[in-house]
């Protein structure tokens, strides 16, 4: 039981400091357009090194499968959230639209 405490503690901790240490997107001076812009830039780094990895390994250079998938389930992961906050963004829109004044 203090074992698990103890463990408990430690990852508070460890999460705190690395909240900490992150800057936060939607820090002061920043628009919804330029996080979204962000974010979808983001994305695009994670296709483009998708694409960079699955080039490598086809023409022999990269050896390591591994590194491969992991950099193409990180770019369909990234693209299947920004599409359901596109979704909700949409949503939100249309909700608002209906709305009488």
């Amino acid at each position: 039981m203090i074992d698990e405490i103890r463990v408990q503690n430690g990852s508070e901790t460890l999460l705190e400091k690395t909240i900490s240490e992150k800057s936060v997107p939607g820090g002061p001076g920043n628009s919804f357009g330029e996080i979204l812009k962000n974010s979808i830039n983001e994305v695009n780094k994670f296709r483009q090194e998708a694409d960079s990895a699955v080039e490598a390994l086809a023409s022999g250079d990269g050896k390591d499968i591994h590194q491969t998938m992991i950099a193409i389930e990180k770019a369909e992961v990234s693209f299947k959230l920004m599409m359901q906050v596109r979704n909700k963004i949409i949503s939100a829109y249309e909700e608002v639209m209906r709305m009488q004044i």
